[in-house]
């Protein structure tokens, strides 16, 4: 490459950063979504920050900067709107194309990145983060929440069948609880149970459960997941951007199986890192690289689908179904 083209290249992902910035204030302080329902007419600065309740003169500012990034468009007449595309992909969380978390995720997860020289000294991970860290996860998976609604379950209809009211459903490492939430409004009649090892995230998800006013029908236990009990008890057991981050995968995903009655389904969503070179240099792979520099802070790590495969086999699952999915994300699927 030109040294001119390089240098525009790096200067383009320098932008990005502050670009992300852009989409992260823009969405923390309600700017982009109040200026969605501002619709075709817009909105001033002035009226902008009266329904933001932010500085008028700091929003000419961030409208200035959103105008340079294209995540705005300002008219003639001094008025802002957003356009319907940069909307739904920021703000519509309910759409396997939602990006808004992703972009939440980089920026909390970046606060963090002051440590990374130390940890590749020293090989030490940094085991603790703050809880915003994993109140953005949680934001985050909410794009993966869509993905198993739109793009799993289409592509296993078998599963939307065997969940009649009275199945099980089991959520192993859950998080803050939001897909349990999301499949018991799906599933009528169903009862869910979501194990979690992490203090903070059994605390929100129970509050999250409880705000649902869902507690009659999900359980959140503050577990161990490679011992996840339930015997022979679930119709699905699930992980959701889980089993890499896990000490024991193998275990976990034993552990499971056990849980599953005859006939019981285990579905595993996550990322997997590209094996194909040509997949390497594609902006989905530079998105995959910025995560798993966010993993290997924690020392954890994204893996290739035939690691993740290698541990199903180990687990004694020998012969899952591997679904790629539109979205990029691929499902392990597989049937007690």
């Amino acid at each position: 490459m030109r040294l001119d083209d390089r240098f525009d290249d790096l200067v383009a992902s320098l932008g990005g950063f502050y670009r992300a910035w852009y989409v992260v204030t823009g969405i923390e302080l309600g700017l982009l979504a109040r200026l969605r329902e501002g619709g075709p007419v817009g909105l001033t600065a002035d009226e902008l920050a009266k329904r933001t309740g932010t500085e008028a003169a700091l929003v000419v500012r961030w409208a200035w900067g959103a105008t340079a990034h294209d995540l705005i468009e300002p008219a003639d007449d001094g008025r802002l709107r957003v356009p319907d595309d940069v909307a739904t992909v920021l703000l519509d969380a309910d759409r396997p194309e939602y990006l808004g978390g992703q972009f939440l995720h980089a920026a909390m997860g970046s606060l963090d990145f002051a440590d990374l020289p130390e940890v590749f000294r020293t090989g030490v991970p940094r085991t603790s983060r703050p809880d915003r860290y994993r109140e953005a996860i949680e934001r985050l998976t909410v794009q993966d929440i869509a993905v198993f609604f739109q793009e799993v379950l289409p592509a296993v209809p078998q599963v939307i069948a065997d969940l009649e009211p009275g199945a099980r459903i089991l959520d192993v490492h859950c998080g803050g609880g939001r897909w349990l939430i999301a499949m018991a409004r799906r599933f009528p009649g169903t009862s869910l149970t979501g194990v979690e090892f992490e203090p903070d995230s059994v605390a929100r998800a129970r509050a999250a459960v409880d705000a649902a006013v869902l507690g009659d029908r999900i359980t959140i236990e503050h577990g161990d997941v490679t011992r996840v009990g339930h015997a022979r008890e679930a119709r699905l057991a699930y992980f959701q951007y889980a089993l890499h981050q896990l000490p024991d995968p193998v275990a976990a995903i034993r552990s499971a199986v056990d849980a599953l009655a005859p006939g019981g389904w285990l579905v595993a969503l996550d990322w997997y890192l590209p094996t194909d070179p040509d997949e390497l240099r594609t902006r989905h792979a530079e998105l995959l690289a910025g995560i798993q520099l966010d993993e290997l802070l924690m020392g954890s790590r994204l893996v290739t689908r035939s690691e993740a495969l290698g541990w199903f086999a180990q687990a004694g699952v020998t012969t899952p179904d591997l679904i790629d999915l539109p979205s990029g994300a691929t499902a392990i699927v597989a049937r007690r």
